[in-house]
């Protein structure tokens, strides 16, 4: 049944707005509060009306019963002048009034009772051509009981009144609840309305302006979290700009050398007396490779960099020392003219092993890129941090803020390969592990680069 009623409920209560859903829920509730109370005030004054009737009559029927009365037939002066009650004796099993005349309508049982011992008294209500009538019986003496029956036309007329008023109180009190269930409703909804007309706005024309915060209650931190995603999307859109900028600054130099490259070696085949001759032909096949490996780094620097996501593969524990010696037997291979001194111990992290090697081996590109030829690097790994010093002139202390930045190269570096992304990517697989990435240059020379990562246990 009350699923049924939810089913045929549900449709009407979807097409309300929340506004009219909270007045009609806070009408509802009032409405069901008001007519409790009614109906507590009816009852409860009802029986108050009874109580006091009952014992008025009471009081007068023991008056009489205990007056002075010559016989069942005959009632003294004294019985006759009770005031705005009629009074009966039932007597042998028959009601009879003063006259000895047989009343049916006021005789039950319950008075036959009284008369023959059987109860000390009784109340009831009766309606004689419908008009409410309370009868009250105490015993008279032997086989005797004494009835007073009295109009309750008054009571009746009083809570007929007070029936009416609590009507008109209750409805009164029902739509006075529902209009400040809808005030109230459609006022405290006005913040949701501006955030829905905020969400509205950003859709149609993509403007992350956050909103005006009012009040101190949920609602105001609803927005201050709204207003604080819409914050981080602009710096999420202002990095996705800068970075397609960035990049299309850094693929322009090696995409204009390969056109070059290849508009020269087209010309040289369409025209015989502008040809290359094998040595030319070979340096700018050369320049070609080294451009294309240039692109291949770029390009994959990139698209490490655009992943905003957490760990794409999945994280595994393992030792981050055969990570650094991975790491340094690739370099070794390309920078054949510097010797690395290297010292690691076992530490094991939990994480991706290609983004650490990568991250590592950039660190170690960028050492022998910057030492001259014949020095050493040192590499240390200890409790977690990853120390490489290399033998370099060491980094201006005006480019030291910024060594991390995406595309940011110093003015020295700009005339070495690089694309100025690899520390970029540093730093980032440094986050995405729980880890920190830092650097020092030295007064005297040389470069200091650390790179520490949690164990398997705090990651």
């Amino acid at each position: 049944m009350i699923e049924e009623l939810r089913r045929l409920v549900r449709p009407i209560t979807e097409r309300m707005s929340l506004a009219v859903r909270v007045a009609v829920l806070t009408t509802v509730a009032v409405a069901a509060v008001l007519a409790a109370l009614s109906a507590i005030v009816y009852i409860t004054v009802q029986a108050e009306f009874n109580s006091s009737l009952d014992e008025s009559m009471l009081r007068r029927a023991n008056a009489a019963a205990h007056a002075n009365y010559d016989s069942i037939g005959g009632l003294t002066p004294t019985i006759q002048r009770i005031a705005d009650v009629q009074i009966f004796v039932v007597h042998g099993g028959e009601l009879l009034s003063p006259t000895n005349v047989v009343v049916k309508p006021f005789k039950s049982y319950r008075e036959i009772a009284v008369s023959i011992g059987e109860a000390q008294q009784s109340m009831r209500t009766v309606k004689i051509n419908g008009t409410p009538y309370r009868v009250v019986a105490v015993q008279a003496g032997p086989g005797t009981a004494l009835v007073v029956a009295q109009s309750m036309e008054s009571v009746q007329g009083a809570l007929d009144r007070l029936q009416v008023i609590l009507l008109l109180t209750s409805i009164a009190g029902v739509v006075a609840a529902g209009l400040s269930g809808w005030a109230v409703a459609a006022n405290g909804l006005r913040p949701v309305r501006r955030l829905t007309a905020a969400t509205e706005h950003v859709a149609r024309t993509a403007e992350l302006t956050p909103i005006e915060v009012s009040g101190r209650d949920e609602l105001a931190r609803l927005t201050n979290s709204f207003n604080t995603m819409l914050i981080a999307l602009d710096a999420s859109q202002e990095r996705q700009r800068q970075l397609v900028a960035d990049a299309g600054h850094e693929l322009r130099t090696p995409l204009t050398s390969l056109r070059t490259n290849i508009e020269l070696i087209g010309q040289a085949a369409d025209n015989a007396e502008r040809s290359l001759s094998t040595d030319q032909r070979n340096e700018i096949m050369g320049d070609v490779r080294s451009q294309l490996e240039e692109l291949t780094t770029l390009v994959g620097d990139l698209v490490e960099l655009a992943r905003d996501e957490p760990m794409r593969r999945d994280p595994e524990p393992l030792d981050f020392a055969d990570v650094v010696e991975q790491a340094i037997q690739r370099v070794r291979l390309r920078a054949s003219d510097i010797q690395f001194d290297v010292e690691v111990q076992s530490w094991m992290v939990f994480g991706e092993a290609q983004l650490l090697e990568r991250a590592v081996t950039n660190l170690l590109d960028n050492a022998a890129k910057w030492s001259p030829a014949g020095s050493t690097v040192r590499v240390r790994l200890a409790d977690g941090t990853l120390t490489i010093i290399d033998a370099g002139p060491g980094i201006d202390a005006a480019d030291l803020p910024h060594i991390f930045d995406r595309f940011y190269r110093s003015s020295e570096a700009r005339t070495l390969p690089g694309s100025g992304l690899g520390l970029s990517i540093v730093r980032r697989a440094a986050d995405r592990h729980g880890g920190t990435v830092d650097a020092m240059s030295d007064a005297e020379g040389g470069s200091t680069f650390t790179l520490t990562l949690p164990d398997s246990h705090d990651a």
